[in-house]
C-alpha cells in the first residue's frame, strides 16, 4: 500500500528555490496528498507561485505562520491518519511539533538549512539539509541590479555594521529601538509589520538565524554592491 505523505513547508524561513528539491525529496517516501507552505507578514512571497504547492497566507500575527503550519499538520494526523511528515524549517521552535507527531505514531522527515539548531533536528525522525546552491540562488539573481536595495537597505546595513561583533551580526530585536532612534524608522508602518518579515522578504541581502532572543541577522556584501 502507498503511504500517504504530507508536506509542511515554513515559508517565512525556507526560500522558495528549496520548493523543487523539497517535494523531490517527499516524492521518494509514497503519494504526496498534502503540500502546503504557510507564510505570515509577506503574502506576496514568491511562494505564492511555486509549482505544486497550496500557499496558506497565516495573516501578519506573531508567529501566526508557525501555529498555523502546527494546528494543520495534527489536524492530518488525527483526522485524516497521516503517520508521514515531511516538515521544511531551519526554526527550532518546531521541536514541538515534530515531537508530538512521533508521540503519535507519525514518521517526521526534517529538511533545513546547516544552520538548523539541534533541537529540531534531534525531534525528526531524520533530518536531512537542503542543497545549499538552492538557497543561494536568490543571491546570483540580483547581484548587478541597481535597484536590488534601498536607502532603508543601506541605513540597516549601517546599523548592522555599527552593531556586530566578529562577524556574527546583530541582534534583530535590536533594529526596532535603534532604526527609530538614529532614522525615525517604525517598522509597523511598513507592509511587512516586523523587521523579520522585511529581512526574510530580502533573501539576497540579508541572512537570518532561527526565531529566538539571540537571534541575530547579517547582511550580504555582494548585494550591496
Amino acid at each position: 500500500m502507498i503511504s500517504s505523505v504530507a508536506v509542511f513547508v515554513d515559508g517565512d524561513n525556507v526560500r522558495p528555490e528549496s520548493g523543487a528539491e523539497i517535494r523531490k525529496f517527499a516524492q521518494q517516501l509514497g503519494r504526496l496528498d498534502v503540500v502546503r507552505v504557510y507564510g505570515g507578514a509577506h503574502p506576496a512571497s514568491a511562494w505564492m507561485t511555486a509549482p505544486g504547492y497550496r500557499f496558506i497566507y497565516a495573516g501578519a500575527g506573531k508567529n501566526a505562520a508557525d501555529l498555523l503550519l502546527s494546528i494543520d499538520a495534527m489536524e492530518m494526523l488525527l483526522f485524516r491518519e497521516i503517520r508521514t511528515f515531511v516538515v521544511a524549517t531551519s526554526d527550532g521552535d518546531f521541536s514541538h511539533l515534530a515531537q508530538r507527531l512521533r508521540e503519535r505514531g507519525a514518521r517526521v522527515l526534517g529538511l533545513g538549512e546547516e544552520k538548523t539548531p539541534e533541537s529540531f533536528r534531534a525531534a525528526c525522525s531524520e533530518f536531512s539539509i537542503l542543497s545549499p546552491k538552492t538557497s543561494a540562488a536568490p543571491c546570483k539573481e540580483k547581484l548587478g541590479s541597481e535597484k536590488s536595495h534601498s536607502k532603508l537597505d543601506e541605513q540597516i546595513r549601517r546599523m548592522i555594521v555599527l552593531h556586530s561583533k566578529n562577524g556574527q551580526g546583530m541582534r534583530i530585536t535590536e533594529l526596532a529601538p535603534k532604526m527609530h532612534k538614529a532614522h525615525g524608522v517604525m517598522i509597523s508602518s511598513l507592509p511587512e509589520g516586523t523587521w523579520r518579515a522585511y529581512l526574510s522578504k530580502r533573501p539576497a541581502l540579508y541572512e537570518l538565524d532561527p526565531r529566538g532572543q539571540e537571534a541575530k541577522v547579517r547582511f550580504f556584501p555582494e548585494g550591496f554592491r
